[in-house]
């Protein structure tokens, strides 16, 4: 595929090959840094898309949707077909290419970007570049692209994490949903068969989910807090997968407890962990570190740690196997 990704860390005996936490050697973390598309140095560089004088700094999309420096402005600012902000320009000039994450895919261009597949053509959610793509029979495609730095799980991704576990058909539970701009790229990955309950807490914000699951029939807003989760009991399925991204200081409980509650047995967990929200006083290393022994204790098997440099600051994101099947089975 062209990435260069960073070498695999995780957790020893669960499939990672490096360091991180293993079940002989105790509980050194071993931090695995931001990769790329091109350009990325192994184990810690700062890739990002080509170009850039940090290797995908914050201008990594060119006008993107932070308002990359260099971006065009104004009215003489080139529009693509239907893009808000202008957009990217697609048909032969850009390939899209499977990323090896189900229902991922990069757009190879001008400007390398991760996107999915749009399930409502025609239509943005909070003014995300969209390209159209010719495939067979002159049919198009219509595809979004996904910017890393207003998405922990698209951070991830390009961080070279090895499962995300979201896939075609998954039932995912959401915890801390925002305003939908995450949920709407899990809307895409899990497509019409899958289902996405989306948990947020801020009415505000809320305000914005609900208008962006009026068009995904797929997403299920819940304005609620995830620390009562016997709240929506009577509208969450189990799942198979819990991503959460709730910076709170008690996120692993609110993890732990939304996953007694709708997790299937075997399944797994995601989680976006902010150290600075936990405790702005230690070093993110052991705010992290103490994260996964909390996780440990509610029975979820940590698989894999990786850091979100350079897309997002003293933030990691590990991913666990909940009530892993005994035998030592892999997931």
């Amino acid at each position: 595929m062209g990435f260069d990704r960073p070498a695999r860390g995780g957790f020893g005996g669960a499939g990672g090959r490096g360091g991180g936490f293993s079940p002989r050697g105790g509980t050194d973390f071993k931090p695995r840094g931001g990769g790329g598309f091109r350009g990325g140095d192994r184990g810690g560089g700062r890739g990002g898309f080509r170009g850039g004088d940090r290797g995908g700094g914050r201008g990594g999309f060119r006008g993107g949707d932070r308002g990359g420096r260099g971006g065009p402005r104004g009215r003489g600012a080139p529009r693509g077909r239907g893009g808000a902000r202008g957009g990217m320009r697609g048909g032969k000039t850009v390939v899209v290419e499977p990323h090896r994450h189900a229902g991922i895919f990069v757009s190879r261009g001008k400007e390398d970007a991760l996107c999915t597949i749009n399930s409502t053509p025609g239509d943005s959610v909070y003014g995300e570049k969209r390209i159209s793509v010719e495939g067979a029979e002159g049919t198009k495609v219509e595809y979004r692209i996904w910017n890393p730095f207003r998405s922990k799980l698209a951070a991830a991704i390009m961080a070279g994490i090895e499962h995300i576990w979201i896939q075609p058909k998954s039932k995912v539970l959401y915890l801390g949903a925002a305003s939908g701009t995450t949920v709407s790229h899990v809307s895409d990955i899990v497509g019409p068969e899958g289902l996405v309950y989306a948990v947020e807490f801020s009415h505000r914000s809320g305000r914005d989910l609900i208008n962006a699951a009026k068009k995904r029939t797929n997403i299920v807003p819940i304005i609620e807090d995830a620390r009562h989760p016997q709240k929506y009991r009577m509208i969450v399925d189990m799942v198979d997968v819990i991503f959460a991204d709730v910076a709170q200081p008690d996120q692993a409980r609110i993890v732990a407890l939304n996953a007694h509650h709708y997790l299937k047995n075997g399944g797994h967990v995601v989680i976006s962990i902010k150290a600075n929200c936990i405790d702005s006083t230690a070093k993110p290393e052991a705010v992290f570190a103490e994260e996964v022994k909390k996780l440990q204790s509610e029975k979820i098997k940590p698989l894999e740690q990786i850091t979100l440099e350079p897309y997002e600051r003293d933030h990691a994101v590990v991913s666990g196997h909940y009530r892993a099947p005994l035998g030592g089975k892999k997931a």
